[in-house]
């Protein structure tokens, strides 16, 4: 099951004709996936504090389907396709809340990487963190 995080659109999340901007889909992917990760206890600060590592974005690939307006009330998802030593790839998706069926908004492969926070240079992902994951 995908970790599901509510979003609702807000002017600031909008063109002037209340067109989501389409950057903003990889600021709520970024949301869903802190949160993701927070709900399992991994959280970023604390991980960056204890281990002296962090996770970094190195990739994104985005596909956009329809539309999200002023006011959507959205859910974000995020579960993890693959994981690796170093990094892991998020599938994430962006679903209008509709009456009926959710309508698929846009979705994304987001790569994430493990580096030293100090050198920023790539890193092997602490074991306990692989096992919470999988």
């Amino acid at each position: 099951m995908p970790y599901e995080l509510p979003i609702r659109i807000y002017w600031e999340d909008t063109d002037a004709g209340g067109i989501v901007f389409y950057a903003n889909y990889l600021k709520f992917f970024e949301r869903a996936r802190t949160e993701w990760l927070r709900s399992l206890g991994i959280g970023q600060q604390a991980l960056r504090e204890q281990t002296g590592g962090m996770f970094v974005v190195s990739e994104t690939a985005v596909k956009y389907h329809r539309p999200a307006r002023l006011d959507d009330e959205l859910l974000v998802t995020a579960r993890l396709q693959e994981s690796g030593r170093a990094s892991l790839t998020i599938a994430q998706q962006a679903w209008r809340k509709t009456g009926g069926e959710p309508e698929l908004l846009c979705e994304g492969r987001i790569r994430i990487g493990w580096v030293s926070a100090a050198s920023m240079k790539p890193e092997r992902i602490p074991g306990s963190i692989l096992e919470t994951l999988q």
